[in-house]
């Protein structure tokens, strides 16, 4: 498993452990309430056909993570295809995988443990173990607790989403255009938000970007499961940031309340009076609506204006790194080739001898190709050079090897001399 294929594993592991690390002192109760609802949703798990997470895993990885993303690397195993003894520890994730699916046959309960790497278990052991403390009787589901919430502090939990706008003149052209914007849960400020000619991931980016410079890092982010919200590249931001990525359940748009008001807020009071003609003119006007006229205003829920309740815990906030930009950089794999060249975007650059063969680890800005970072076995060996072919040709070795370069114009070829002779005789 190589280093990007750890750091997708890590990246999940962090988002499904984030609001139980993340410094906010939980009662024991609410502890075991918020572990119990991650044990009954299904995820996307990176490389694992599973789909579901166990107590005692949930567990193990509060346990490792220090504190850097690293810390949730998945080990290698030293044990593969060989099976364990029954231990206490492998029964009492059986009973947990039995509570999680109180209706699954006891056959795929045996199968997921076994998947998860809990060796092979003796169905004559896991009916027996099961019957004897009462488990094997299915339990009613519960029907599901759905309550109002509020974040406690400013930047405990940010909603974003995308609203689409009207029609504007962008490069030339009548596009619709979409709002990216993010919302403080606690005090209904609006972070960042600007129209865009487009969804996508990269504009996503941008806004998010801004959004964080602006007013710091968020404890949390709830997003929807947009092909933008869903991308590798947004988790691993998040993450590297310290910030939980939590995805809305699909049809269930009821934790976005807040940003959806918001979102109708900005049809009936801005959209409603907007005059203009291009997508420049919308965003500034825009920002005057959202800086003097919405931050200012009381909010209905929350009785203060949202900007003032901000402002009036600035004391928790957590500020944005200086390297921020750094954080957003795309990551790509290549192999340097024998003359020290890599391909990047159609583009080549030169690395530093040593790494010639290697595979190593590209960051960079997809907007803008310099400068590329180049990262061999975690370690960074400086940023990449584009390739200078007239330079190149002028580079030769002594007598001992060493590369030199020839001054330009010390070729001793002479273009024209052979037409020159030809000419005088």
């Amino acid at each position: 498993m190589d280093e990007e294929q750890k750091k997708q594993i890590a990246v999940f592991r962090f988002g499904a452990i984030a609001d139980l690390v993340g410094g906010v002192k939980l009662e024991r109760g609410e502890r075991e309430q918020l572990i119990r609802e991650k044990c009954e949703r299904k995820y996307v798990i990176p490389f694992s056909d599973r789909s579901r997470l166990t107590r005692t895993t949930i567990r193990r990885w509060i346990k490792q993570y220090d504190g850097r993303l690293e810390s949730l690397y998945p080990e290698d195993r030293s044990d593969a295809g060989r099976s364990r003894v029954l231990s206490d520890e492998t029964l009492l994730a059986l009973m947990e995988a039995r509570q999680t699916f109180p209706k699954a046959p006891v056959r795929k309960l045996i199968e997921q443990l076994e998947q998860a790497g809990w060796g092979k278990l003796s169905p004559t052991t896991a009916y027996r173990f099961l019957r004897d403390r009462g488990l094997m009787k299915t339990q009613q589901m519960i029907p599901e607790d759905r309550r109002k919430f509020e974040a406690e502090l400013p930047n405990d939990l940010w909603q974003s989403d995308v609203l689409h706008g009207p029609l504007v003149e962008s490069s030339g052209k009548k596009r619709k255009s979409y709002l990216i914007a993010f919302i403080d849960d606690y005090s209904r400020l609006v972070p960042y938000g600007e129209f865009y000619p487009s969804e996508s991931l990269a504009f996503y980016l941008l806004a998010l970007e801004q959004a964080l410079s602006t007013r710091g890092l968020p404890r949390k982010l709830y997003v929807d499961n947009g092909a933008a919200f869903r991308s590798h590249h947004l988790e691993q931001v998040t993450a590297s940031l310290g910030i939980a990525l939590i995805h809305a359940r699909p049809y269930k748009p009821q934790g976005k309340g807040k940003i959806e008001r918001f979102f109708r807020t900005v049809r009936s009071d801005f959209l409603s009076g907007f005059r203009g003609t291009t997508l420049r003119d919308l965003n500034q006007a825009f920002e005057i609506w959202l800086r003097e006229v919405y931050h200012q205003r009381k909010h209905s829920a929350t009785g203060f204006p949202p900007f003032h309740r901000f402002a009036s815990r600035m004391e928790c906030l957590r500020p944005a790194p200086a390297n921020l930009k750094d954080y957003f950089r795309q990551a790509a794999r290549r192999r340097v080739a024998k003359d020290r060249t890599i391909s990047l975007n159609g583009k080549l650059f030169e690395a530093p001898v040593g790494l010639i063969g290697q595979q190593v680890t590209l960051r960079y800005h997809e907007a803008d190709l310099e400068p590329i970072e180049v990262i061999f076995k975690n370690q960074s060996y400086g940023f990449l050079s584009p390739v200078n072919l007239q330079v190149n040709s002028r580079v030769k070795r002594d007598k001992d090897n060493r590369l030199v370069l020839e001054p330009s114009g010390a070729s001793a070829y002479h273009g024209g001399a052979l037409w020159e002779r030809g000419h005088n005789s």
